[in-house]
């Protein structure tokens, strides 16, 4: 195995961190358009809007993915070995990360008639703070900085985990003074869980991403 750089993999490490990047792109425009529907208080097409974007998720994920096994087969060096592995065993939280953006798009599209004014309020905080990470976790992963990587494990331990208890916690609170809202409080327990998890794949993410950073370097 060679320690430099190869023709083929320094192409290969091209296509894939420039797809890599259109990956958490999207996760931002997700997360964008449950945003803007909040600040319209529109959420008509919501769902369809996330729909395609995950389609493209799921075909960027296929494509970087390919490219990995290709790049595997064809030989890399070591420093490319190891960033083509980190970008393949994250695929899969990239994946996760966007059905989960999904998942809550749907339900703001189904019940923000009968939430705006408590869940969409509780929720919106959270979603902002997971797009400031989407943000420093892109640039991390383009600049290979490591600050940024561990300024979205901090956010999501200090900020994100407390405002999901404060959400789980208000959802509770409602279904106890208002039995027949039982739905819409399971709803907003479930979307809680949802932008809680999708934090959490994105720590993995950059978990991996700092010990790609970290690794020494090949001499």
């Amino acid at each position: 195995m060679t320690t430099g750089i190869t023709s083929a993999g320094q192409a290969s490490t091209a296509l894939v961190t420039a797809r890599f990047l259109r990956m958490l792109s999207i996760v931002l425009e997700q997360l964008d358009a449950v945003r803007d529907a909040d600040t319209r208080a529109e959420f008509s097409g919501l769902t369809a809007r996330a729909k395609i974007l995950e389609r493209e998720t799921d075909a960027l994920e296929r494509e970087i993915e390919d490219a990995c096994l290709h790049a595997f087969a064809v030989g890399l060096s070591d420093d490319e070995l190891a960033f083509h592995l980190m970008v393949f065993r994250s695929l899969t939280n990239l994946e996760r990360v966007g059905d989960y953006a999904f998942t809550v798009a749907r339900d703001l599209e189904t019940f923000a008639p009968r939430v705006r004014s408590a869940t969409l309020q509780d929720a919106m905080p959270i979603v902002r703070l997971l797009s400031q990470m989407v943000e420093r976790l892109s640039y991390a992963f383009a600049e290979r900085d490591l600050g940024a990587a561990r300024d979205v494990m901090r956010l999501d331990f200090e900020q994100v985990d407390a405002l999901y208890e404060q959400m789980q916690r208000a959802s509770l609170t409602r279904l106890l003074e208002r039995p027949e809202d039982t739905e819409v409080a399971l709803t907003a327990g479930r979307m809680a869980r949802n932008l809680e998890r999708l934090g959490d794949h994105l720590v993995n993410v950059a978990e991996r991403l700092e010990t790609l950073v970290l690794r020494p370097a090949a001499r």
